[in-house]
């Protein structure tokens, strides 16, 4: 078993923390960034009121993300966890927000906030639905799913009229030559520290042939205080039903990449542990909204940082929530690190979220090997990349189901725990999984 670098309750030398938790910051801020901007173009808002978004979404994510690393009496999950605004939430924002504007928005996270609220007391008895075979293809999908986030990155963008250009594909892959070097062969925080060297460097490549974009960075405000109620809120049914559906769906994701995590910090994920987590994320989503955020989860892209560099302490990442919370009041930093050309971020994401895969792969590996667990493997992680692959699949289908089956990761996970149930010869007795089986999940693929 390989062992961590740094464990969950390791405090890293300073200097070294700052540099380990800026990869996680890398990782995440285009995330973060993004759901704003998209909820902003998709309602035509001004360019001040995006502005704002962007830094109650930063200054949010940060604020949530020390608490679920430090943990507040019974609120967070104690372990490296990055909260971010979350792309689950986009397809119900911005139906709500076309009719109702962003106060509607956010007044349906703040009600809607109460499903993961309630649902997180019921997490002991969710965790048994996750048994190996479960959790195996949860995190198998986590990692297949945001697998051609990074193609796309690599490419230069979605959408952008140069994807796929042989230099944007050159630089990528250049990246992701020397994070697999620099982990190979290099030595303690050389190896732990390679996907934010890999970016530093793939930036500096960059800058020498003209690819960075400035522009942002000029027309961003060097310092901003986000004003809490700033677009007010409003509770439209409707919007209060839409999004109570999204944190639905989001208990399912974010319960993968909890197990996931527990994976990859080698620690066991029992039920009152889930909870914490859980309680985190539906109270940080309430305080986002009164903040004027959109709602937040946990960004599953973390975890592949954790997986890829051995580094598990949660109190790096808690230094990672002071950075975005830094990020909010000083906008101009977040502007600067957004200057980090795509193809950059591709290649070392490709790196992290295969280290997923990899992950639930192991996992798999471990389970029986019975025509049950064949069955419900091989259905589940087929249906789950039908999605992903072919998101178009579901377009004539009603917006309901879209916003229920529009993820793979949580397509992936409903069936694999439907035919769990379902199946004949499934194990009765939970309880050696739930107090100690748990622990030899997280041990297997360390």
């Amino acid at each position: 078993m390989e062992q961590l670098l740094f464990k969950v309750e390791d405090r890293p030398p300073a200097l070294t923390s700052v540099l380990l938790a800026m990869q996680h910051l890398l990782a995440a801020l285009g995330g973060i960034i993004a759901v704003p901007l998209v909820v902003g173009g998709a309602l035509k808002l001004p360019a001040d009121q995006v502005v704002a978004l962007v830094n109650a979404a930063l200054l949010g994510s940060g604020i949530v993300t020390i608490i679920q690393c430090k943990g507040v009496g019974p609120i967070g999950i104690r372990l490296p966890c990055v909260m971010g605004t979350s792309f689950a939430f986009v397809g119900a924002g911005i139906s709500v927000g076309l009719e109702h504007g962003v106060p509607g928005i956010l007044g349906s996270s703040l009600v809607g906030s109460l499903v993961m609220i309630i649902g997180s007391y019921f997490m002991p008895t969710i965790r048994k639905l996750f048994p190996h075979a479960v959790t195996g293809v949860v995190v198998t999908m986590i990692g297949l799913s945001l697998t051609p986030v990074a193609i796309d990155w690599a490419a230069g963008g979605f959408g952008s009229s140069h994807y796929g250009e042989p230099g944007n594909l050159a630089i990528a892959g250049f990246v992701l030559l020397l994070v697999i070097a620099l982990v190979q062969w290099g030595k303690g925080i050389i190896s732990a520290s390679a996907v934010v060297i890999g970016i530093a460097v793939g930036y500096l490549v960059c800058l020498a042939l003209g690819k960075i974009d400035f522009t942002q960075v000029h027309h961003a405000p060097v310092f901003a205080v986000p004003q809490p109620m700033h677009f007010g809120l409003s509770f439209p049914i409707s919007g209060i039903v839409a999004m109570s559906i999204a944190f639905l769906v989001t208990i399912v994701e974010t319960t993968g990449t909890f197990m996931a995590l527990g994976a990859a910090t080698q620690t066991a994920m029992p039920g009152k542990k889930l909870a914490r987590g859980i309680l985190c994320d539906g109270v940080g989503s309430a305080f986002a909204a009164l903040m004027s955020s959109p709602p937040v989860s946990t960004f599953a892209q973390n975890v592949g940082v954790v997986s890829l560099t051995g580094v598990a302490s949660r109190h790096v990442v808690a230094l990672t929530g002071v950075m975005l919370l830094l990020a909010g009041l000083f906008p101009v930093l977040g502007a600067l690190v957004v200057t980090i050309p795509q193809p950059v971020l591709g290649g070392a994401g490709l790196m992290m979220f295969a280290m997923i895969v990899s992950a639930g792969i192991q996992m798999l590996g471990k389970v029986e090997h019975t025509k049950r667990n064949g069955l419900i493997i091989a259905v589940s992680i087929g249906c789950g990349l039908a999605v992903t692959v072919r998101p178009e699949l579901l377009s004539k289908l009603p917006t309901f189901v879209k916003e229920v089956f529009g993820s793979g990761i949580t397509v992936g996970a409903l069936v694999a725990v439907s035919l769990n149930l379902l199946l004949p010869g499934r194990p009765v007795d939970f309880a050696e999984e739930e107090e100690g089986g748990a622990i030899e999940i997280a041990r297997e693929v360390a």
